[in-house]
């Protein structure tokens, strides 16, 4: 058995690992870029190096200076993890070159399905169904528009390289082409260092599920499915197991076909193959196609193991020291529904762009499974991927299941910084997701309602300002400093919400409460708990760094404004202002060009991803400040545009 392993990773799912490790007795080594000098992954563990840096190719992408250490420190295993370094062939070779057991597939294994285009050649040769497309060598313009054609729109262009949606373009018509297909280049070249890319065609209402595959080199079992369909840019948003409306025949012929590709390479440890359904009907035994295999374990995998009764981590420790598979596949016997969410820093308002800062509080709801990697008084970097945590709520039924997860988010609590919290609330409450019939275009068609945001009550205005007040928890009068029980007094407090500013009177007197809230007066009374409406409900209410909270379906957050300390503010319109650190990677315009509202100005890649910053109104370039591959700051002026009337 392993004795000491090194988890070549962070956040969640180092945190993961390492339960899983100390409950098997096994001690446990973390490594730490200077960013995450102190997160819970290294809390986490038994021990720690620290790498130094802040980004990942600074820290967590040093696979040599890892082994280096994992041997000095006496390890004798490394796990991966998923992400950075998980599925890199060379590394994983490099561990085992250095001596160590390496928890994860051969590295054979890894480099026959590294390259999407081979490993759909490899699949086809296994008798895997496979889309119909392009995936040879010649990438020459005139070659990708034919072989586009000759399958015919739509079409997906995809990086042969990594996954994540990134590389990924959806081309409805042939003038479109080129310009997707430049960009998906783009996006390759910087996100894998590899920009070629196949052709396939489009699948009609698209669902997205994947088989969970476990080998131990010798045999390989399925351990059921996940449907993965809800995504956002092709990044995965809910997965759950079972697939909603799968039946025994089609659950077997592709839980067979997943088989085969596993044992097609020699397979060993946990991967995931996943397949494009054809969801545009009832799904049969030729409506599925093999699309990649992960070679590594999935962000997902709880759901698998909540209806299986398994850990997944614990099988991937003991098939690494040399054990057998503990279990054959007539003992996989799956019970029950489960759902996972994932909660991400994020905001829904401003395409999804990551969120950075303070965690001030962070509180799950009641209920659920959670695998995070951090918690309240944490910071959310620009480094690194922005998940917050993975929510999994499981029951004897989808139904049930569903239920729990929707109210443990609705009793979730963040704090800090912005999130899709709401966003989830939402989507898990969209009918087509309630009836199990959707597809992996379902946010995007309904995106608008799915981040419609809720407009404050006078009663949401009051109970902020009565936070914002900061008064003591104690419902008592005496406890009310500088107020009186006997005389009402008055007190204006300024806040800021969805663009609004409202200056609210409250007039207190004990336990009452009257907030004038333009014009209307709102009643409260205060309780042990909180204030609250007379026979309302308890409205959670977190004041932190000059922000008031109130958390129900939907998050509300109020600034609160000094009266007495207020400066000039900044006219922000007009100016293009990067939300975070970053490198530009695209420039689409020159200093005295016209825009129109929405036309794209830069390109940013941050947080493992690329945002495309807009024009908010039609005007002239005044001001370019960048070109392509610069790095920016947070809150630094990419670009100032000027209307006509600003010019005069």
């Amino acid at each position: 058995m392993i004795r000491k392993l090194l988890i070549a990773n962070r956040g969640e799912i180092a945190c993961r690992i390492a339960r899983t490790a100390s409950q098997m007795q096994i001690e446990t080594l973390a490594i730490a870029s200077a960013a995450d000098w102190q997160a819970m992954h290294v809390l986490a563990c038994d021990d720690v190096v620290h790498l130094g840096g802040n980004t990942p190719m600074e820290s967590y992408l040093r696979g040599s200076d890892i082994i280096a250490a994992g041997q000095a420190r006496g390890a004798d295993a490394i796990h991966p993890g998923y992400g950075f370094l998980s599925e890199d062939p060379d590394f994983a070779q490099a561990v085992l070159d250095a001596g160590l057991i390496w928890v994860g597939p051969p590295p054979s294994a890894i480099r026959a399905m590294g390259l999407k285009d081979s490993a759909k050649t490899l699949m086809e040769n296994a008798k895997v169904p496979v889309v119909p497309g392009y995936h040879q060598a010649d990438q020459s313009l005139d070659v990708l528009k034919q072989a586009a054609l000759n399958i015919g729109y739509p079409i997906l262009i995809k990086a042969v390289a990594g996954g994540g949606g990134k590389g990924m373009r959806l081309v409805e018509q042939a003038s479109d082409f080129e310009a997707h297909l430049i960009s998906a280049q783009s996006e390759a070249q910087g996100a894998f260092g590899n920009a070629q890319v196949l052709i396939e065609k489009f699948v009609p209402n698209p669902r997205h599920i994947e088989i969970q595959v476990f080998g131990d080199g010798q045999k390989t079992i399925h351990l059921y499915e996940r449907d993965c369909s809800l995504q956002r840019r092709h990044q995965k948003v809910v997965e759950e197991a079972p697939a909603p409306d799968m039946p025994y025949t089609v659950r077997n012929a592709m839980g067979l076909a997943a088989v085969r590709a596993a044992e097609a390479i020699g397979y060993s440890s946990a991967g995931t193959v996943e397949f494009i359904v054809d969801g545009s009907g009832p799904l049969t035994t030729d409506s599925f196609f093999f699309m990649e295999m992960n070679t590594r374990l999935q962000v997902e995998h709880p759901v698998t193991e909540e209806i299986l009764g398994l850990d997944l981590v614990a099988w991937q420790l003991r098939v690494a020291a040399g054990e057998s598979l503990p279990k054959v596949q007539s003992d996989i016997v799956a019970k029950g529904h489960s759902i996972e969410a994932r909660l991400y820093a994020e905001d829904p308002q401003v395409e999804f762009l990551p969120s950075i800062g303070t965690l001030h509080h962070l509180s799950f709801g009641p209920g659920l499974r959670v695998e995070t990697g951090v918690g309240t008084g944490d910071e959310v970097g620009p480094f690194y991927d922005p998940l917050i945590a993975k929510l999994i709520a499981t029951g004897p039924d989808r139904e049930t299941a569903l239920q729990r997860l929707l109210r443990g988010l609705k009793l979730t609590q963040i704090a800090g910084v912005k999130t899709n919290r709401d966003f989830l609330i939402v989507l898990l409450g969209h009918p087509a997701f309630i009836a199990g019939k959707f597809d992996t275009g379902l946010i995007s068609r309904d995106l608008g309602v799915l981040t419609e945001v809720a407009t404050p009550s006078p009663e949401d205005w009051a109970l902020a300002a009565l936070a914002a007040m900061e008064l003591p928890d104690q419902p008592q009068a005496v406890a009310l400093q500088g107020f009186s029980n006997f005389t009402p007094l008055r007190r204006q407090v300024t806040l800021l919400c969805q663009d609004q500013t409202k200056n609210i009177q409250v007039t207190l007197q004990g336990a009452n409460a009257v907030v004038d809230v333009d014009g209307e007066n709102v009643s409260l009374q205060r309780s042990a708990t909180g204030w609250c409406a007379a026979g309302g409900v308890q409205v959670p209410v977190v004041l932190g760094a000059g922000k008031v909270y109130l958390f129900m379906a939907q998050t509300l957050v109020f600034d609160c404004l000094n009266q007495l300390d207020r400066r000039a503010s900044i006219e922000s319109d007009g100016l293009i202002i990067a939300p975070m650190p970053g490198l530009v990677r695209e420039v689409f315009c020159f200093a005295g060009q016209i825009v129109a509202e929405g036309d794209p100005i830069v390109v940013l890649e941050a947080m493992k991803m690329q945002h495309t910053l807009r024009a908010t109104e039609a005007g002239r370039v005044q001001q370019l400040n960048v070109t392509k591959n610069t790095q920016v700051d947070g809150g630094q002026v990419i670009a100032v545009i000027i209307t006509k009337t600003e010019e005069g």
